[in-house]
């Protein structure tokens, strides 16, 4: 998504007992074959109805679930924290170092297999945030692939590479630093400055056009994962225009 759940992992601090049933599944996940399907878990129960002969990687962005983890596992899925720090608090190398250490720290103690960066936030190309931002990626790849064999590190880009919502990123630099970038393709409407007129959640030529963007920046095409939102917007008509 092997050293034993049972004992202490290297370099960290001291694992708790395995939570599964079979102490194997406390096993980090280490390869999922090639081709990446990518689920966000919200939390509850939801993961119990997933399709898990199609699953590689579960982005645990709700509450932590052992059983989801040790389920997740017995499937061959990799179970990811979340990552995400105020970009204020890691232009400091100390400070940075700390939370690469706590989101590894972190992930021994739930038996999980990597991190999803999702950051998302504003970052201009001129600013400290905008270096510390690449190398926080680097560090934290370099930690938990040396800490947790086989881990992997992915971050959260917008459905184009265009500074959508400010969000003026290294995104050859992050693409490099780590395993692959996810896209999120989908609410493309967030940069509307006039009135909102009711359009797809993921219009498909501009979904391409953001693709394309990221290629032609040099970006290898394996390390982009889209995003499907499994979700739409009901607009409500406020008024006719015509």
């Amino acid at each position: 998504l092997l050293p034993l759940g049972l004992v202490q992992l290297l370099g960290g601090p001291a694992v708790g007992a395995c939570p599964c049933q079979d102490p194997r599944l406390c096993h980090p996940v280490t390869g999922t074959g090639g081709f990446e399907v990518f689920v966000f878990d919200v939390g509850k129960e939801t993961w119990r109805s997933y399709d898990w002969s199609k699953i590689t990687t579960v982005a645990a962005f709700g509450k932590y679930d052992p059983e989801l983890m040790c389920y997740a596992h017995s499937k061959g899925s990799r179970v990811v924290l979340k990552g995400d720090v105020p970009l204020k608090e890691i232009v400091d190398p100390a400070k940075r170092a700390a939370w690469v250490s706590q989101q590894v720290d972190l992930a021994k103690k739930q038996y999980m297999d990597g991190i999803n960066i999702d950051i998302e936030q504003e970052v201009n190309e001129t600013s400290p945030e905008y270096y510390a931002l690449t190398e926080l990626v680097k560090e934290t790849t370099d930690a938990f692939h040396r800490e947790i064999p086989g881990s992997q590190v992915t971050f959260d880009v917008a459905w184009s590479p265009a500074c959508i919502d400010k969000r003026c990123y290294n995104y050859t630099g992050i693409a490099d630093a780590c395993d692959f970038l996810f896209v999120m393709s989908y609410d493309e409407q967030s940069q509307i400055w006039t009135d909102c007129i009711a359009k797809a959640n993921a219009p498909y030529l501009q979904t391409l056009v953001g693709y394309e963007e990221y290629i032609t920046m040099g970006i290898d095409p394996g390390k982009l994962v889209m995003g499907v939102p499994w979700y739409g917007y009901d607009y409500v008509c406020q008024n006719l225009s015509q």
